[in-house]
């Protein structure tokens, strides 16, 4: 499968535990379009390790998320009723309890299929029904779209490598830049920093400033 980067995001609707414990039964990220930036990540499997870890920094990242008008929506492979079991476990005992961003549940693999994440060998059957010759579970993707519903980052992490949330917020900034001032943002940019104009006048000028 090729990247979705400069693709549009790929449409679902899903069952998913919302504000901490309320189930919504058709959740979609097309809500977003035309309102919001999107950050949407899959994690591998509820009641694990590193997973709560990430789930935890994201929540306690929120502020800075919202602050940007970006929502954040994680994704894994469990049941809804497996998200809102978890979400009922205290932090101190390997819970997520009080993480209130959306938590989808791809229960049926499609959408984690969709966004080319899903580990796993596996097949579709003459009636379109994927059929596993094991388990499968999702790789740590994150998906950077627009307003538009357009992926513009997209990263994929093999299961044991937890990803860094401020680098998440560091391509919200990007992205926000770009669409704002209309100039790209060099190697290491971040928020305040100066960007540059995509010409070669402006790298030059960039380069010699720098």
């Amino acid at each position: 499968m090729g990247t979705l980067v400069g693709k549009k995001a790929p449409s679902f609707k899903a069952p998913a535990i919302v504000d901490g414990g309320k189930l919504e039964a058709d959740f979609s990220l097309d809500q977003y379009i035309g309102k919001n930036h999107v950050v949407f990540f899959f994690y591998p499997k509820d009641f694990t390790f590193v997973c709560p870890s990430e789930l935890h920094a994201f929540q306690a990242a929120m502020g800075e998320f919202e602050s940007r008008g970006v929502k954040v929506v994680g994704c894994s492979t469990d049941t809804a009723e497996t998200h809102w079991g978890w979400l009922q476990l205290d932090k101190n005992a390997g819970g997520i309890k009080g993480i209130t961003y959306p938590l989808v549940a791809d229960e049926d693999k499609t959408i984690s299929d969709a966004f080319g994440v899903l580990a796993g060998e596996y097949a579709y059957d003459d009636e379109g029904a994927l059929v596993a010759t094991g388990p499968m579970i999702a790789y740590r993707g994150l998906f950077l779209i627009d307003k538009q519903g357009t992926v513009h980052h997209a990263t994929i992490n093999n299961f044991p490598l937890g990803r860094n949330v401020e680098e998440a917020l560091r391509m919200v900034d990007a992205l926000q830049f770009f669409e704002e001032n209309g100039e790209v943002c060099p190697a290491n940019w971040t928020k305040g920093a100066a960007g540059m104009k995509a010409s070669h006048e402006g790298v030059a000028e960039y380069l010699a400033n720098n």
